[in-house]
């Protein structure tokens, strides 16, 4: 680890499914959790899926009962990662084992952070975050909102546990739901376009196999060099598409289906669905 580098306080993840799970991988991977990470899970068989990694230590709970409440009064900052509907009571759980200027951040979607300042009481900072899948390999973005008790500090560790993972945006709370119509369920859309391209390719006479090839390659190059470039992509679109070519055919035809009247109402709708889970429906 570089000198300049502050390592993290000690963290507990409880609820260490796929997303928490990830973040433990990012934050073992950077050499940042010097202060060491706890990660729970109801079950053996999900807690051994963490066991090994250097700077975690994973509990589970079928073993350990106390395994909540210990980690989260050993952590500085606890990630809440159970499912919405249980994160009530597990709030009212480790309340009393908090720190005190203990950072507690939310995973968990749908849950406010009004909620979880009302559980936890005064002198807890909270934040609410949305991270995304890519955070498994590395390469997530995490929208972060901060709560009416979380100073700059917390903040920024905050960001920099989330940046061992990927990417941070801070939003007002007022737009994680809308964040998370566009990187939380972008992956999803990215996917879907994959799978289609994959079809296309096969009507096209090539094999399942080849058509798996040329589609997932084709968007992962594309996504690297627009990484790379500083030009945005309409100008990298344009430069594929020559005039008068079977590029510009093709977009041609894309652009008449109206795709941004069809991303703008698939955003819309899982905005809407997100508002209704907020309200417990």
């Amino acid at each position: 680890m570089p000198a300049d580098v502050t390592a993290l306080p000690p963290i507990a993840i409880l609820g260490a499914g796929s997303m928490g799970g990830a973040i433990a991988r990012g934050l073992s991977r950077s050499g940042l959790a010097g202060g060491g990470v706890t990660t729970t899970n109801r079950s053996r068989a999900k807690a051994v899926e963490l066991d090994g990694l250097d700077g975690v230590s994973s509990v589970a709970l079928e073993e350990d009962p106390a395994g909540n409440t210990d980690a989260a009064a050993a952590a500085d900052v606890v990630l809440v990662g159970v499912k919405p509907a249980m994160v009530p009571d597990l709030l009212r759980e480790i309340a009393p084992s908090l720190r005190p200027e203990a950072i507690v951040v939310s995973l968990a979607a749908g849950v406010t952070i009004a909620t979880f300042e009302e559980l936890l009481g005064d002198g807890v900072a909270v934040l609410r975050s949305m991270p995304n899948t890519p955070a498994l390999v590395g390469r997530g973005v995490t929208g972060l909102a901060a709560g009416s008790k979380a100073g700059e500090d917390a903040v920024a560790t905050v960001r920099r546990l989330f940046e061992t993972v990927g990417t941070v945006v801070e939003v007002p709370e007022a737009q994680i739901d809308a964040l998370s119509t566009i990187s939380g369920s972008g992956p999803a859309y990215f996917f879907l376009l994959v799978e289609e391209f994959t079809k296309a390719a096969v009507g096209k006479g090539f094999s399942q196999a080849e058509a798996r090839v040329l589609a997932e390659q084709t968007f992962i190059g594309a996504a690297a060099l627009l990484e790379a470039s500083d030009d945005d992509p309409a100008e990298l679109r344009r430069r594929v598409t020559s005039p008068k070519g079977t590029t510009e055919r093709a977009i041609a035809v894309l652009q008449e289906a109206k795709l941004d009247e069809v991303f703008a109402g698939a955003t819309d709708a899982a905005l809407a669905r997100a508002k209704e889970l907020a309200q417990g429906v």
